[in-house]
């Protein structure tokens, strides 16, 4: 997976937002305000995306191009390496778990998240 298309796989995710709020190259994805997925779009080697923490720990002792997030709390974030084996259907699938993850359990008021989870019924999250 390459930087674009990272980019658009993670605006192809209802109602998310796209900033810079570190620095002039980090991109950050976020679904209700929260952040579910990050990476630097000029030096793309790692997408940083949250996962349950259980999940986090099975993942890195399966591949080895995942690992604890770098600047993120390491039991809840992992970083995947961009430039392994590892398939672009794997990546999507973490940003989709990672946007899902954060869409139940961090976006609040609830009639936000219940307003963002309506859309993601009613288009569907792509593959």
């Amino acid at each position: 997976m390459d930087v674009l298309s990272f980019r658009d796989y993670c605006l192809s995710l209802p109602m998310t937002e796209e900033s810079t709020p570190f620095d002039e190259t980090t991109l950050v994805y976020k679904v209700g305000g929260r952040m579910y997925a990050c990476a630097d779009m000029v030096d793309f080697a790692t997408v940083a995306v949250k996962c349950d923490p259980d999940e986090a720990i099975a993942l890195r002792e399966r591949y080895a191009e995942v690992g604890p997030a770098y600047h993120f709390n390491k039991r809840h974030w992992n970083g995947i390496r961009t430039d392994g084996d590892l398939p672009d259907a794997f990546l999507r699938e973490q940003i989709r778990r990672s946007y899902m993850l954060v869409l139940r359990r961090s976006v609040a008021p609830r009639s936000l998240r219940d307003e963002i989870l309506a859309e993601v019924e009613r288009v569907g999250l792509p593959e």
